[in-house]
């Protein structure tokens, strides 16, 4: 069963990955194959597999247990 809610806050962890993603790649030197990696998980969430929205959908679960923690 989808949580819509955890849908959207992994989504908005994607897109905050994505903005420091892209700082680091325009002032910092990584390594192209880490760069390559990055480039290639630079698309929105809803095309990125269900095993790559995981590692957001972790970040989300954090967020959602620190609400839980305040209520």
């Amino acid at each position: 069963m989808i949580n819509p809610l955890r849908e959207r806050l992994a989504a908005i962890e994607h897109d905050q990955w994505m903005h420091w993603a892209r700082s680091i790649l325009d002032t910092e030197r990584i390594s192209p194959t880490r760069a390559e990696r990055w480039h290639t998980l630079m698309v929105p969430y809803d095309d990125l597999t269900e095993h790559q929205k995981d590692a957001d959908r972790e970040w989300a679960d954090r967020v959602l247990e620190c609400i839980k923690e305040r209520i």
